[in-house]
């Protein structure tokens, strides 16, 4: 079976994508600590989601495979002449979430964002396939589009995963753990060293 073609998202491909990440990330250690109520659970990952792909699609900067059923979604290095970005998952704030969650949200994307690293790099920041479609290889494809990228600019990438079992899958991907969180979620920080 061939691989399907690797497209750059663009806005109509949003819901596809969203309803792909929510379905991937129900047992994610971080998704389930931020979101811990099963009823609004979709709800509010369909908006978390939905939220890092505005704020990514029209950088060119999300790869998707079979219409949006396994995607990546990357941060490009940020302009040195711009205001630094304001959290490592974007701007939770203006999401629609109860003060409870959006103070779990702000409280992680900041502990996060403090771990990365000050030098320009490019950012993996979320990576799932549809369960329906799991086991294919399509995260590593659209994973390693943005590698491909992040190698063309000649700078290092950057993940973190509260998945302890993903660790070892990115590290048989050359991915290198380089730092632990262990609140408010236990995070690894893992780079992919310049190509």
């Amino acid at each position: 079976m061939t691989t399907p073609e690797i497209t750059i998202a663009t806005p109509a491909d949003r819901d596809a994508v969203v309803g792909s990440l929510v379905a991937a990330f129900v047992k994610d250690p971080v998704l389930r600590y931020l979101f811990p109520d099963e009823e609004t659970y979709p709800r509010h990952a369909a908006a978390f989601f939905g939220h890092l792909f505005d704020k990514r699609v029209h950088r060119s900067s999300i790869w998707t495979i079979g219409g949006g059923a396994s995607v990546a979604i990357w941060e490009p290095p940020a302009d040195p002449s711009a205001d630094p970005p304001a959290a490592a998952h974007g701007s939770p704030e203006k999401a629609p979430y109860p003060a409870d969650v959006l103070a779990r949200v702000q409280g992680y994307d900041e502990a996060v964002h403090a771990a990365l690293p000050t030098y320009p790099f490019w950012y993996l920041g979320v990576l799932g396939t549809h369960p329906d479609r799991a086991g294919r290889g399509w995260g590593r494809a659209v994973m390693r589009a943005g590698l491909d990228r992040a190698a063309a600019d000649g700078l290092p990438a950057i993940l973190e995963t509260s998945n302890p079992g993903n660790v070892e899958l990115y590290r048989r991907a050359g991915w290198e753990v380089v730092g632990i969180l262990s609140e408010p979620v236990p995070t690894w920080i893992m780079q992919q060293p310049t190509r």
